[in-house]
């Protein structure tokens, strides 16, 4: 498996640590990241996002803390946990939502617009539910 790499969005007003925790449970749930597979270093994250190490510490205490994660003195810190099921990365849903982004990309809307439209269904469809909540 190819070394895992974050992404941090700035401008999304989401917590960088959170981004990570976010992106980490996203991967487990898609399927790209299993059980045993490691996360790169705290000290490669520092150097690729340019975030504060505290930080990058932080989200990986989170993780921990959710059972997803193992840190082990000297090797790093190692998947342990999953999410979702393994339908997920496979789910023909995929195919349906990718025709649907690319359809609405060609109708003239911006990325951002359309997270921000298909998260406004989703609170509709599932009201009381923070996803911003990281306790899985």
């Amino acid at each position: 498996m190819a070394e895992f790499a974050f992404r941090i969005d700035r401008r999304s007003g989401v917590a960088s640590y959170l981004q990570i925790v976010q992106q980490v449970q996203q991967a487990l749930r898609l399927g790209l990241l299993a059980p045993g597979d490691r996360l790169p270093t705290a000290q490669a994250v520092v150097e690729a996002t340019a975030l504060n190490p505290n930080t990058v510490l932080k989200a990986y205490r989170e993780l921990e803390s959710q059972g997803l994660v193992e840190s082990r003195r000297r090797h790093g810190t190692f998947v342990t946990g999953t999410l979702g099921s393994p339908a997920v990365a496979d789910s023909p849903w995929r195919d349906e939502l990718a025709a649907t982004a690319a359809r609405a990309r060609d109708d003239g809307l911006e990325r951002d617009d359309l997270a921000a439209l298909f998260t406004a269904v989703l609170d509709d469809l599932y009201p009381g539910e923070d996803p911003t909540d990281v306790q899985q």
